[in-house]
């Protein structure tokens, strides 16, 4: 008799159900959010039959947190079930659309035993792919929140003139209102403690004439807020900038250590940040992907085709791996400057298909996600002219 297992969780407690393969209810508990809810759930499956080699399979909507860690443990296969998903299977068991924590844990159970062929068990990733792929994110999110300070702090800049120059302790945000006082020498040593280290020369001539041009004013009392606030957003987007360096740092140390990344790194505009950001979004689980299609498909390079009757249209995907897809799109936008036979497909697809900008890269990272996943799958590094091979000419016409 088969056994499945489908868990609703929360932040501080989780309902577990277990059915057979008749859609028994066979179990059902409510565990809490720690080690002795964890005990309590591994004791319960032992006791219908859960074996290290027999592993009850467990549906959950999830795939992050320590429960998570604790069931992935050894051979089970965790199945995450997209929540939307799982209220369609809802309205399979009750037309009246309640709802309940245990009733959502028995339709977990019951989307394993019925459709569990459908869905894809969490790959079964290394511990060193797991850790590059929280650096890589992490990374990836400190770049995302520097940009989004750099924008906030770029608003009050536009609509101000440059007349503030914090104090040394920087609680006055308008400590000194002649800049155009500033010396070379004060505006160099200001940008060299700021960090530039080329065209120091010509920023300091635009920066003397743009504090010696005459501007439109704020009222002080305005002008002192307006400061105040610039002082903090630089403070915030000096933390952002940090964060991302020292998880940049970070991913340098932790990427070579990875058997893939000799092979990941031999592509063409793939440096070390963006081939974490590849190797976390698809993993070193040979086995999760059946073919290069699967792969396409899951970063949203391929196109889909929706057609019902005489009608057929086909589109970008909408339903994607966005982390992925936004670095097939550095990715394939650095690849058309750093290889030659990827810019050649680039001006094909622009100029014989029509395709756009976005398109054509697009269609790039496509083919060259086809090249890593056979790269991966055998074991090789990346060739140019394997990978590009030159087109021939057409033969001449015989008279």
């Amino acid at each position: 008799m088969l056994i499945y297992c489908g868990i609703d969780w929360a932040e501080r407690t989780h309902d577990v159900a277990l059915v057979d393969d008749t859609g028994q209810l066979l179990a059902k508990r409510h565990i809490t959010d720690d080690a002795a809810g964890y005990r309590s759930l591994m004791d319960l499956l032992a006791e219908y039959g859960d074996t290290e080699e027999t592993p009850i399979p467990v549906a959950i909507e999830t795939s992050r947190g320590l429960l998570v860690a604790v069931l992935r443990a050894g051979k089970r296969k965790v199945f995450v079930i997209n929540p939307m998903a799982a209220a369609r299977y809802r309205d399979r068991h009750a037309v009246s659309r309640k709802k309940s924590d245990p009733g959502d844990a028995l339709v977990l159970a019951n989307i394993l035993r019925t459709d569990m062929h459908a869905h894809r068990p969490l790959p079964n990733d290394s511990d060193l792919a797991r850790a590059i792929a929280v650096l890589a994110r992490a990374q990836q999110d400190a770049v995302w929140n520097r940009q989004q300070v750099a924008n906030q702090l770029r608003s009050p800049l536009r609509t101000t003139p440059p007349l503030w120059r914090p104090s040394p302790s920087g609680t006055t945000a308008c400590a000194d209102r002649r800049p155009a006082s500033l010396t070379r020498t004060q505006i160099t040593a200001a940008l060299k403690r700021a960090g530039r280290k080329r065209g120091i020369g010509s920023d300091v001539e635009r920066l003397r004439e743009a504090f010696r041009t005459d501007w439109a004013r704020q009222p002080e009392l305005v002008e002192d807020a307006l400061g105040k606030q610039m002082l903090a957003l630089l403070g915030q987007l000096t933390a952002a900038c940090t964060a991302a360096d020292d998880l940049a740092q970070a991913v340098e140390e932790a990427l070579p250590r990875h058997p893939d990344s000799e092979i990941i790194l031999s592509f063409p505009g793939l440096g070390i940040q963006l081939a974490a950001r590849v190797l976390a979004e698809i993993g070193d689980d040979r086995t999760r992907f059946a073919d290069a299609r699967g792969l396409k498909a899951y970063a949203g390079a391929s196109p889909v085709t929706r057609a019902s009757g005489k009608k057929s249209n086909i589109t970008r995907r909408w339903v994607k791996n966005n982390r992925l897809n936004h670095a097939g799109y550095l990715w394939a936008f650095s690849a058309i400057t750093a290889s030659p036979g990827a810019k050649a497909h680039y001006r094909r697809r622009r100029d014989d298909h029509g395709d756009w900008h976005a398109a054509g890269q697009r269609n790039l990272f496509n083919r060259m996600l086809g090249q890593l996943h056979h790269c991966l799958k055998n074991r090789q590094l990346f060739d140019e002219h394997t990978a590009f091979p030159t087109p021939q000419a057409p033969a001449p016409a015989v008279a």
